[in-house]
């Protein structure tokens, strides 16, 4: 099976299974991408925040728009890159509007601001699936390389 450009952003997203919060990629250029993810009623930081009502941790959200505004558009950015890519989020300025609960629906939508010597910036907003603003703001990024690791094959 082929897999589109978009769904190897995602793919190769430096992230376990626990801690990728990006579900799929809608759309991606030079100047911005817009992602989703669902927040599963079985992640694991629910059993423990705010335990009789479970809301998604900030820290969470803000990783969230980061995956997809940063690691997504940087990845995209460095495509044509020969070297292993990293990502180091240096910084971020945002403002939560609403909670996120378990269950909910995310959409990220993030604008380049400037992309110059590995460093990104991004203006981002978050979205709920009835187009509720949750969050907006700015994030920062480096994108590191390392030259890629030679296959046994």
């Amino acid at each position: 099976m082929l897999l589109s450009q978009l769904e190897k952003i995602v793919a190769n997203l430096p992230y376990g299974e626990g801690f990728k919060f990006v579900d799929q990629l809608l759309e991606l250029n030079e100047d911005q991408v817009i992602g989703i993810y669902r927040f599963r009623e079985s992640e694991y930081f629910y059993k423990h925040h705010f335990i009789h009502q479970p809301v998604t941790p900030g820290v969470i959200l803000q990783e969230c728009m980061a995956q997809i505004g940063l690691a997504c558009l940087g990845s995209y950015l460095m495509r044509d890159s020969k070297e292993q890519l990293q990502f180091v989020f240096t910084e971020a300025h945002v403002n939560f509007l609403e909670k996120v609960v378990p269950g909910t629906t995310v959409i990220v939508s993030a604008k380049k601001e400037y992309f110059r010597f590995d460093k990104l910036k991004v203006v981002v907003q978050m979205l709920d699936e009835n187009e509720t603003k949750v969050a907006e703001g700015w994030l920062c990024g480096m994108i590191l390389t390392a030259p890629k690791q030679k296959s046994d094959s």
